[in-house]
């Protein structure tokens, strides 16, 4: 399978920043474990979910659910289960492949988690030697995490050095696995064997709640203080797992606490590095691991503590969640600035929840129309938390999805994290859409893009970001700009003097402003400090309207350059494109793109054969390049991009 969203390592963030995000301290404030201890409840009084042993509860489910978890793990009896080879796991040192090891490493998980649905919902101990096997395969693996993330521990990468567990997402992922099979499962587990749930406890105590107490030096805490940086969504989603964990099987009581308190101090440096705005630069493609992992942590805790540990009403938490509805096109479309993917399929259920928990009907109604698009089973990184929450607000959701409708807002204006868009009219996706960004080089999964836009009609892309290929050891090192897709020049950018965009903090956009009345929206940014010094350009104003009236979207650039080889704009498609005449582009569909006489159009493709990106774009992408040779020192050029008529 394609490597899925989210499995980059959080080596890219913003640079230029030593003392990182100022703290707010919005969760953990000033609290003590003793008070994080007295407003949880008890292990024993904690009950998220039904146990196996709740039958009415469980035989309560749809029975289309019930059948098809069963079906499921019936299909896998009897098979043997995935080896995981030590030469696979060296894969990604010797030639950069992380989908041979993952490929194995989530097969095991997820037959196990597929095994343990199917015996909660027939409980007929049919499932439970399955279970057996595959909690024992896993206590016996060397490393819980996946190979592209080893290369943290101090002897480096390569192999897992089993004397220093390092939590990565998917070690975390693995324990969170753990903890609900003994949670759903627990007498069930004794009478396999008395060895078996002591081993469990151990695994995850040496492995996951251990280091994860005791150490503060993993990048994606941001907690240490010799090292402050801004992080991405591996702090939610991990956190979200070690809560998990240490919510169900630490037996502690002070231990439990000053693990939930430091849990919510790590998340704090997660919402210390988002602007007020909410925005995900991680693009929408990551919001369910970014701001849904985030829902996962306000959720554990507010339910282990039956409400006393309560942040739905603070505003950053409510932004947070906006999001995803706001990034939204069209169907399964969302715009993509960064690594994230043009068709992103958010869980339902998690948007509905956060919609309802935050009093936002916007919200709620996005995830109920998600969720009442989508079909089977969710993908198969869901952790065992999200498909029990799903499974048990099933009849409710149902209820919700029937007749909803995405909200499709008219205006979106993210100044802190400089996103803009805009429809035609609010709740429709007739006519053209379009959205742009600013910001700077060094985003998390950044792409040198500064000033990129993309533009849909009728729900359907006109001009598109590319996204991002299977990602391999390149995307995250040094050679990441190498990648055609990181490259300005094949985003909707200028390219000034032959020079592209520069990666760091220090390129970015001035001026972002965005204004939208009934008649246009309109955006303007300077982009000049996007380009390094070679580039040879004193100043390049970009400005994007889409005029409501006349249902069409205009780009003008206008410029200043103290070199004056050559100024050249590439506008990205995946449509079949052609020079049609002076001033002219045509692209399949029926669309045209009218630009200044003066400049001279050509057209180039790539290949979009890779695994993530062919189901969305094709086989080809096309760049259209509209170059200026010997341009004056001071001048403009302007786009427009209609429906033929």
């Amino acid at each position: 399978m394609a490597t899925p969203a989210g499995l980059a390592l959080p080596a890219l963030q913003r640079e230029g920043r030593p003392d990182g995000p100022p703290e707010k301290h919005l969760l953990a404030r000033s609290r003590t474990v003793e008070e994080v201890g007295r407003a949880l409840l008890a292990r024993e009084q904690w009950t998220p979910y039904p146990r196996c042993s709740d039958r009415a509860a469980w035989e309560g489910l749809a029975g289309e659910a019930r059948a098809a978890l069963v079906k499921a793990a019936e299909a896998r009896l009897g098979q043997d289960w995935p080896s995981l080879p030590a030469s696979v796991f060296l894969d990604f040192q010797r030639n950069g492949n992380r989908t041979r090891w993952e490929n194995l490493h989530f097969g095991r998980r997820n037959r196990l988690r597929g095994a343990v649905l199917a015996e909660c919902v027939e409980n007929k101990g049919r499932f439970l030697d399955e279970i057996l096997d595959g909690l024992w395969l896993i206590c016996e693996e060397s490393f819980w995490g996946v190979s592209a993330h080893i290369g943290v521990q101090k002897a480096g990468g390569g192999l897992p050095d089993v004397s220093e567990p390092i939590v990565d997402l998917f070690a975390a992922e693995t324990g969170n696995a753990i903890a609900w099979t003994d949670y759903l499962l627990g007498p069930q587990l004794e009478r396999l064997s008395k060895l078996l749930r002591p081993r469990l406890r151990a695994e995850v105590e040496r492995r996951l709640l251990e280091p994860l107490l005791t150490r503060s030096d993993f990048g994606w805490m941001g907690l240490d203080p010799a090292r402050p940086r801004y992080v991405n969504n591996w702090n939610p989603w991990i956190v979200s797992n070690w809560l998990t964990v240490n919510l169900l099987m630490e037996t502690d009581g002070q231990r439990r606490a000053a693990a939930a308190l430091k849990a919510m101090k790590t998340v704090d440096r997660f919402l210390d590095s988002y602007h007020d705005d909410g925005g995900c630069d991680e693009g929408p493609g990551y919001w369910s691991r970014a701001g849904a992992s985030l829902f996962d942590c306000l959720e554990l805790l507010h339910s282990a503590s039956a409400g006393k540990l309560d942040f739905y009403h603070l505003p950053l938490v409510c932004e947070i969640g906006r999001y995803v509805y706001r990034a939204h096109i069209a169907g399964d479309w969302y715009t993509n600035f960064a690594d994230a993917s043009a068709r992103v399929r958010p869980d339902g259920n998690l948007v509905w929840r956060y919609g309802r928990r935050i009093g936002d009907e916007k919200m709620a109604a996005h995830g109920a129309w998600v969720a009442s698009g989508r079909k089977g089973e969710a993908d198969g990184l869901e952790a065992m938390g999200r498909k029990l929450d799903a499974l048990f607000h099933r009849t409710e959701l149902s209820a919700a999805a029937a007749g909803a409708k995405p909200p499709l807002v008219r205006d979106v204006l993210l100044a802190g994290t400089q996103v803009f868009a805009a429809r035609i009219r609010e709740g429709s996706t007739e006519g053209f859409y379009v959205a742009a960004q600013g910001g700077h080089n060094a985003e998390s999964h950044n792409h040198n893009d500064v000033g990129n836009f993309i533009v849909f009609h009728d729900g359907e892309p006109v001009l598109i970001d590319v996204g991002v290929e299977t990602y391999t050891a390149k995307t995250f090192s040094s050679k990441r700009y190498e990648i055609w897709t990181m490259q300005s020049a094949w985003h909707n950018c200028p390219t000034i003097n032959g020079v592209q965009q520069a990666a760091g903090r220090d390129f970015e956009a001035r001026g972002f402003k965005g204004t939208a009345g009934d008649s246009q929206a309109r955006l303007e940014m300077n982009i000049e400090r996007a380009y390094p010094a070679e580039a040879g350009v004193k100043s390049w104003r970009r400005e994007i309207v889409l005029d409501r009236v006349k249902g069409r979207v205009t780009l003008a650039d206008r410029y200043a350059l103290s070199r004056r080889d050559s100024v050249e704009l590439s506008l990205i498609t995946a449509r079949a494109a052609r020079v049609s005449g002076a001033g002219e582009v045509t692209l399949d569909g029926g669309f045209v793109l009218r630009f200044d006489k003066g400049w001279q159009a050509s057209i180039d493709e790539h290949s979009s054969e890779d695994a993530r990106l062919r189901p969305i774009w094709g086989p080809l992408v096309r760049r259209i390049r509209l170059a200026l040779s010997n341009p004056p020192a001071e001048g403009s050029c302007s786009v427009v991009i209609e429906k033929a008529q």
